[in-house]
């Protein structure tokens, strides 16, 4: 046997020996998903008009925790009846530019999670979609003393309680120039509010007519053009 052939028996024992005493290679840990982290996505899916989606998502989590009473209380929304949950006494409030649903929610029914659920008792099927001067009708009866806002936010966080705010004083009657006005707006919102209809931007046609209807509460071809609209939004919502 010549030397090179003896050799190689030892330098494969030496690798074997090396390779066992190398440093061992571990898989990446995966960071499993929580409930906590996860429950801001569902609440932006309901904020959104995805309902389909959300509840997929809060069964998910619900199986994850069974424990979890917000993803319970929010799934609940979903399938309660509003009027029956939330009682059919209710009072009218305009919308300001820096609401939000779960900001409206906070201060009047004392609850963010019951954002959606009073999105469906005001026929709406895209919480997001306020906009400032939209009558919404709130359930209950109106404070005597306006609760404050609470910070407004897409996603429920936790906010400190504020001292309520005042009412403002109430408004003068409106003058009939201010009539022919406001009579003269409601044929300008309805008129966009059914061109955006015929455009298929259905949430933007409701909150339109919502608005002409605000300006202009005696019409009826305002009020049937809002329900029309409604009804739409509702069968599109329903298909997705």
């Amino acid at each position: 046997m010549t030397r090179s052939l003896r050799i190689l028996p030892l330098i494969a024992v030496l690798t074997l020996a090396a390779c066992s005493h190398g440093p061992k290679s571990h898989p990446g840990m995966i960071q499993p998903i929580s409930n906590r982290v996860q429950f801001e996505d569902a609440v932006g899916l309901l904020m959104d008009g995805k309902v389909k989606a959300a509840r997929e998502m809060l069964a998910v989590m619900a199986k994850r925790d069974p424990t979890d009473r917000r993803t319970a209380m929010l799934m609940q929304t979903l399938e309660a009846d509003p009027v029956a949950a939330l009682g059919s006494r209710n009072f009218s409030y305009r919308v300001q530019s820096t609401d939000t649903m779960t900001g409206i929610s906070q201060r009047f029914l004392a609850d963010r999670l019951k954002f959606y659920l009073l999105a469906r008792y005001n026929d709406m099927a895209v919480p997001k979609a306020l906009v400032a001067g939209q009558l919404l009708r709130i359930p209950g009866v109106a404070p005597s003393v306006a609760p404050a806002p609470a910070h407004n936010a897409r996603r429920v966080r936790d906010e400190p309680t504020r001292d309520p705010a005042p009412l403002a004083a109430p408004k003068p009657a409106a003058s009939p120039t201010t009539s022919v006005e406001m009579k003269r707006r409601a044929v300008q919102l309805r008129g966009a509010g059914l061109a955006a209809l015929n455009t298929g931007k259905v949430n933007r046609a409701v909150a339109l007519l919502r608005q002409a209807s605000a300006a202009d509460p005696t019409s009826p071809a305002i009020r049937s053009d809002l329900a029309r609209a409604v009804r739409i939004q509702v069968t599109v919502a329903a298909k997705r």
